[in-house]
């Protein structure tokens, strides 16, 4: 029986360093619109739906056709967020995009939601790709991730992990052995409920990663890794670059 694959975007009106970021659109298209159309594309997607708690998003949603839920203002993450827009729908895989992944490759999600579908044991997934440059690697604001053999992720860090003891950091030249998380997630709908239902943990409350908490509870994430890397729009300075490569 053939899965049914749905997408959920988080879309907050409010953001610490780019206010109302989600709306913006020099571009002429609301920077959530820009994601919710390379949703779209993805062959496996059956359906995109945002969600929101804010009558603003909502209405701009509306106005380029997309199916917009309110959710509650109370929710502490986007995951939460998305347990509550999907609790009442059938669906058998949920994809979690942020809204402000307007460059996200529709293959990436078609990969993600693949992982749970060729793997029924397994009630999480995300994706990963190699560094390029050695000094991302230092940034806290990129998460790293190591993972095992089978593509199971082992640990999530705003540190650097592996960390070179002898090189004091990271390993002279060793670039290629250091994996950023992107955070983009698949989940089984059952799984998604069930975790956001569970009480934070020490290591998601300090190291503020919430995927920690699956790997804190014993739950196994899988993982896959991509080439194609498109960062999100954080600040009004990335959304100005991508303005630029969007009139070219």
């Amino acid at each position: 029986m053939k899965s049914k694959i749905i997408a959920v975007i988080p879309a907050r009106y409010e953001s610490a360093r780019f206010p109302g970021k989600v709306l913006a659109n020099d571009t002429g298209k609301f920077l959530v619109q820009h994601t919710y159309e390379q949703l779209c594309q993805a062959r496996l997607i059956q359906d995109v739906i945002i969600a929101t708690d804010s009558e603003k998003v909502q209405q701009a949603c509306e106005s380029f056709g997309a199916t917009c839920v309110m959710t509650s203002q109370a929710h502490q993450s986007g995951t939460d967020r998305i347990a509550e827009a999907v609790n009442h729908l059938k669906a058998d895989i949920v994809v979690n995009i942020q809204a402000d992944e307007p460059e996200i490759a529709p293959a990436s999600i078609d990969l993600l939601a693949q992982l749970l579908v060729d793997n029924p044991e397994v009630g999480m997934a995300t994706l990963a790709a190699k560094f390029d440059k050695k000094e991302q690697i230092a940034n806290p604001n990129i998460v790293k991730v190591v993972m095992d053999e089978n593509g199971f992720a082992r640990y999530f860090s705003r540190s650097v992990i592996p960390y070179d003891r002898n090189a004091g950091g990271i390993g002279v030249g060793e670039v290629a052995d250091y994996y950023r998380h992107l955070g983009i997630y698949a989940y089984r709908k059952e799984f998604l409920l069930k975790i956001t239902g569970l009480k934070q943990t020490m290591l998601e409350k300090i190291e503020k990663l919430e995927q920690l908490r699956v790997l804190e509870y014993g739950y196994p994430i899988l993982t896959a890794l991509i080439s194609h890397i498109a960062d999100g729009i954080d600040t009004p300075e990335q959304y100005a670059e991508f303005v630029k490569r969007q009139r070219k």
